[in-house]
């Protein structure tokens, strides 16, 4: 369900940000994703990375992913920039460092400044306790659990070192947003966040042709 497939036409677009602290390992999760590696070096993101990835959420169903790594420095985090980075995304992925009490405490921050500012559609999360491969952990699992609920997002725990639980998280992502839009709970933007009208008419006309065959 994970596979990419390159020069394929999609179905939908959806753009998704990445949001947490910049010591937390985003960037270091996304490489593990899109390479199946962990990187030995990485280059510290500054402002913004992104990157497209295509994801087969369900037989014949292919999502092209926009991926934006956003940096977690507070120089980079002010209403114009939420607006820009979040307001258009479908999903977020908070992403947070058992290991790092503080990076927990600001994540909730982060998450209240997106409301406030962002002003968007809705817009579906997965709480990410990443670095869960190390023993000191600073996070304990009730609190954890308890801002998943007020966040009314499934919670999991990965690891860019071992690959532990990433696909996992990206993709639990990319499916709530594609359930989410055939509900009706999500609207997605015009711009990334979309359908290929195109691809779909035609599917459409295909099968309503076959229809009028029989």
């Amino acid at each position: 369900m994970s596979a990419a497939v390159n020069g394929t036409e999609c179905l939908y677009r959806f753009k998704i940000v990445m949001i947490g602290e910049g010591y937390v390992g985003k960037s270091c999760m996304l490489y593990r994703y899109l390479n199946g590696l962990f990187p030995e070096q990485i280059n510290v993101n500054i402002g913004a990375s992104c990157c497209d990835h295509i994801l087969e959420v369900e037989p014949g169903v292919r999502v092209q992913l926009q991926i934006w790594d956003r940096n977690g420095h507070k120089s980079f985090w002010n209403r114009q920039l939420i607006q820009i980075y979040i307001g258009q995304s479908a999903g977020c992925l908070l992403v947070f460092d058992l290991g790092s009490r503080e990076s927990f405490e600001v994540l909730k921050h982060r998450y209240t400044e997106m409301c406030n500012g962002a002003n968007t559609h809705t817009m579906l999360f997965v709480l990410v306790g990443h670095k869960c491969d190390r023993n000191e952990q600073e996070v304990n699992q009730e609190e954890v659990e308890q801002f998943a609920g007020e966040l009314g997002a499934p919670y999991i725990e990965a690891s860019a070192v071992t690959g532990h639980n990433v696909a996992e998280a990206f993709e639990l992502l990319t499916r709530r947003i594609y359930q989410g839009y055939l509900s009706g709970e999500v609207r997605l933007h015009e711009s990334w966040g979309k359908i290929n009208d195109k691809k779909l008419n035609k599917d459409e006309s295909a099968e309503n042709s076959k229809c009028c065959v029989s």
